[in-house]
């Protein structure tokens, strides 16, 4: 695609993200978020998801340049031949997790997760859940830190720093991964279908108070959580050649 003159750069609030910004923007240009060809994120992961949120809506693809720490979602960042770079870069399309909290005040919340959603313990006891998949109860009691449900994309984040598994990225599977299960004792989690309905229920949640999040994005405490992957949401995300997900995540399980 024919993008110069067609970028928009985002960038974080550090330093190294700000100057980056400064350097890219006067050498390319600064397009219109709205009438960009491709938008390009500076900074961390974290700052990659928040652009991808942010602009989930335009349907634009996302590049992201390294300017943060571990940078699994972006490519490396470099002042010169970036057109270039974004003219001959691959296309990687994933689906978010939209979770559906009932929070302890009555209310309901809800919102997307690229990476993963996760039921943390609020308090100084373990966290008492019960875990139902399309309807049907799995498992009638678990006492842990919490769980989570991650995509393949964010399946070597929280998840894996919970010893969840790392899925393919076209496997079309989520892993449901416990954090310092109880009991059942080392119950390390399972795979489930893309398509699969996960609901979770907190048991006890006046004693055993237990907070819900989206890739970050807090509900506060809640009493259950559905889980969904959906397909009605498309993230784009572009990679240098050779250096896409599906290579990151089969390089990630032998280093």
């Amino acid at each position: 695609m024919q993008i110069a003159g067609k970028i928009a750069f985002m960038a974080s609030d550090t330093e190294v993200a700000q100057d980056a910004y400064a350097a890219l923007s006067d050498r390319y240009g600064q397009c219109p978020v709205d009438q960009a060809r491709v938008i390009v994120a500076l900074g961390g992961d974290g700052f990659m998801l928040h652009t991808m949120h942010d602009t989930q809506h335009l349907d634009t693809p996302v590049y992201g340049m390294n300017c943060g720490t571990v940078g699994f979602l972006m490519n490396e960042y470099a002042a010169t031949g970036l057109t270039e770079r974004l003219e001959a870069a691959e296309e990687e399309a994933v689906n978010p997790l939209r979770m559906v909290a009932e929070r302890e005040d009555g209310r309901t919340y809800e919102a997307l997760a690229i990476n993963e959603v996760s039921l943390l313990r609020a308090g100084s006891q373990a966290a008492r859940l019960r875990i139902s998949v399309d309807g049907r109860e799995r498992m009638a009691e678990l006492v842990c830190d919490g769980a989570l449900v991650s995509t393949p994309a964010g399946s070597t984040a929280y998840n894996y720093s919970a010893h969840g598994p790392i899925l393919p990225i076209g496997s079309d599977v989520l892993a449901l991964t416990a954090m310092s299960a109880f009991r059942p004792r080392r119950w390390r989690g399972a795979l489930l279908p893309k398509t699969a309905k996960v609901r979770i229920d907190v048991l006890q949640p006046q004693k055993r108070p237990v907070m819900a999040d989206a890739d970050g994005q807090s509900a506060g405490n809640v009493l259950s959580v559905e889980i969904t992957s959906d397909p009605s949401v498309t993230h784009r995300i572009l990679f240098d050649p050779g250096h896409g997900l599906e290579e990151r995540l089969i390089r990630e399980q032998f280093a």
